[in-house]
């Protein structure tokens, strides 16, 4: 099977289609994500989550931030199983969600741990990692803050954030209080969409 043009093996296939049935029952009972997305997870979701893991495609500790229903967070802790190294570390304070979370990660084998905790409390619980990871959480500047605590202690870190049509007017109001180097890596899945890779983050303001 090909995901984005990158083969994975039909056990991660598996896992995927798994998780996608998982999240397409659960979402029935508690808010995953917005309805009108369910019918066509596959690629409104799983697709386009894996798109961060395919830019960094190695065993590494990631954080996803609001990790709702589990993407990208729980699509890259399946894609790093087919590794068999490297973590995600989930971050949910919704604790439906991150019970729903917990069963997706016991029952794919994907490689993470959920931690049920107000993003700001993260770092103090999980002390460093190689990349952050959010997807439709907050806007650009917030979610800078939320990685600082991170990117100050280590200086090679780099985030990806999926942002919509409207990104370049956050990346400017961002330059506000912050200094960061940027790639805009445009969707493969939704037009008008990028992931932003973010690295070299420091606060000016």
């Amino acid at each position: 099977m090909h995901l984005n043009g990158r083969r994975v093996s039909r056990e991660t296939q598996e896992r995927l289609e798994h998780f996608v049935a998982l999240f397409q029952k659960w979402a029935r009972s508690i808010n995953l994500t917005a309805p009108s997305t369910l019918d066509d997870a596959w690629n409104r979701h799983i697709a386009d989550s894996a798109q961060i893991f395919q830019l960094q495609p190695a065993p590494f500790i990631w954080v996803d931030l609001g990790s709702g229903g589990g993407f990208p967070g729980v699509v890259t802790a399946i894609l790093l199983a087919e590794l068999g190294d490297g973590w995600v570390h989930l971050i949910e304070s919704n604790h439906k969600k991150a019970a729903f979370l917990r069963t997706a990660l016991r029952e794919t084998g994907g490689r993470g741990s959920i931690h049920a905790i107000r993003i700001e409390d993260a770092p103090s619980i999980v002390e460093n990692c190689d990349f952050v990871s959010a997807r439709a959480l907050a806007d650009l500047g917030r979610l800078l803050a939320y990685v600082e605590p991170w990117a100050l202690r280590n200086a090679d870190l780099r985030a990806y954030f999926h942002k919509g049509r409207d990104y370049r007017a956050e990346i400017e109001k961002a330059h506000g209080g912050w200094g960061f180097d940027l790639l805009e890596h445009k969707s493969a899945v939704e037009q008008d969409s990028v992931v932003l890779e973010i690295f070299n983050l420091q606060r000016v303001a």
